[in-house]
């Protein structure tokens, strides 16, 4: 298990890998997430050499990649970002970078319960096949909020049980991204990770929520950074990711405007480091 970098998730600009990779070990970060049509393209031009000496060079982990496929519209962009699938997961693979994932709306307007576990299922297969073929796993999200859920008709997977069983449906690769607000406010315990084995957690976010809001009121854009408040229990959590054996990235999302009013990303970058570099403390 270590501490990896999602520049993104923080409000963090980057606009090429060395400035991603640079970000990552310039402070203190093990592992930094890739573009992955930017890796694809990299090695097109200079094969898989030019990229894998980069993160050699610096003693950065490429720790994972956001899933590029448009799963959610219609079957024509789905089927043609299918098309486009193997060559993404081909570079991945090329340099290391076996860990993708996307997340899950926990409720639609649309479709009914079981009807949405088969659209989810069906649009999933095939993304899990060709990424399993060149050794990835595949992490889906959930979505705790249950402020979120209430906006919508019908209610869908919002929990850990829930997506666990979808994602065995999908296939053996499929497995969590697991987020610590998301398993708070679905009121999962970390009692539940310790029923899981190190295969079914792909990838982990860490946050914290403000203190003095009944679980069911929380907003999923207001957030803290991990271990700030001490609402969400980052020993226990984590401890028990240790317990069952994860050793992939844990990444911060914590979804705070204060980190956007600071003046440089490298200010961002360092507050960020200092509350992760905390919560390792406690493992």
């Amino acid at each position: 298990m270590y501490i990896g970098l999602s520049p993104g998730a923080i409000g963090v600009k980057v606009e090429n890998i060395q400035q991603r990779i640079a970000a990552a070990k310039g402070h203190g970060f093990a592992g930094v997430e890739i573009d992955v049509y930017e890796v694809a393209d990299l090695i097109d031009a200079g094969g898989a050499e030019s990229v894998t000496s980069l993160f050699e060079q610096a003693d950065v982990i490429a720790c994972g990649w956001g899933l590029p496929t448009d799963w959610r519209s219609s079957e024509e962009n789905w089927k043609s970002d299918l098309q486009k699938l193997p060559r993404l997961a081909k570079a991945a693979a090329e340099i290391g970078c076996f860990r993708v994932s996307t997340w899950i709306m926990p409720a639609s307007n649309d479709l009914e319960f079981d009807a949405n576990l088969k659209f989810h299922v069906e649009r999933f297969k095939p993304i899990a096949d060709i990424l399993g073929e060149h050794g990835h796993r595949l992490g889906l999200e959930f979505v705790g909020p249950k402020t979120l859920r209430d906006k919508f008709t019908h209610e869908f997977v919002y929990d850990l049980p829930g997506m666990m069983n979808m994602a065995n449906w999908i296939g053996p690769n499929v497995g969590l991204l697991l987020d610590s607000w998301h398993l708070y406010t679905s009121h999962g315990t970390n009692d539940q990770i310790k029923q899981l084995s190190e295969a079914d957690v792909v990838y982990v976010h860490v946050n914290d929520g403000p203190l003095g809001v009944p679980v069911d009121e929380q907003l999923d854009g207001v957030r803290g950074l991990p271990g700030e408040t001490g609402l969400i229990d980052m020993k226990g959590f984590l401890n028990a990711l240790k317990e069952i054996g994860y050793s992939g990235p844990v990444v911060a999302e914590p979804f705070k405007k204060e980190l956007s009013d600071l003046p440089n990303d490298a200010a961002r970058l360092d507050i960020v480091a200092a509350s992760m570099n905390k919560i390792f403390e406690f493992i």
